[in-house]
């Protein structure tokens, strides 16, 4: 496989752990409907004050049309508790499966993320359509929430 993903590739593999004990999912279970990623870390500030709370409400407006799902990443700073994400589970009102990203950022750097928050929407046959970097509302958030209704309509 390429080692670059670029828009129209199929996704490539991911290597994710588990947290809550849960079953690692495929990116095959995902076919059939758009699957939107968030790639995040409890550290960063935009990823709690904007990208999770964005990423909830794609799943309250779309949860039968779109797949949510996020991968924590650690590509700096401190290493979090399974205490840590329940915590963060509640208090953010995560309500999308989340893993871990194997080797701290494996994933991460495959898919050639620029940072957290960073997405990746991929259509219903499992192909890249869109990867996006930030949470500005008035930028990163209002072109992925244009790309989801175009791929959902």
């Amino acid at each position: 496989m390429n080692s670059v993903i670029k828009i129209n590739d199929p996704l490539p593999n991911w290597e994710l752990e588990t947290i809550f004990g849960e079953e690692i999912p495929a990116i095959e279970d995902f076919k059939g409907k758009p699957l939107l990623i968030l790639f995040f870390n409890l550290g960063c500030p935009g990823c709690k004050g904007r990208a999770l709370p964005f990423a909830n409400k794609m799943v309250y407006e779309n949860g039968e049309k779109l797949n949510v799902i996020g991968i924590h990443t650690r590509f700096e700073g401190p290493e979090f508790t399974l205490d840590d994400f329940r915590q963060a589970q509640e208090e953010y009102y995560i309500r999308f499966s989340f893993y871990k990203d194997a080797n701290l950022s494996a994933t991460f750097r495959k898919y050639l993320a620029g940072g957290t928050p960073h997405w990746l929407l991929v259509n219903a046959e499992g192909n890249l359509e869109y990867s996006i970097f930030g949470s500005d509302p008035n930028n990163a958030l209002l072109r992925l929430d244009f790309k989801i209704n175009e791929l959902l309509n």
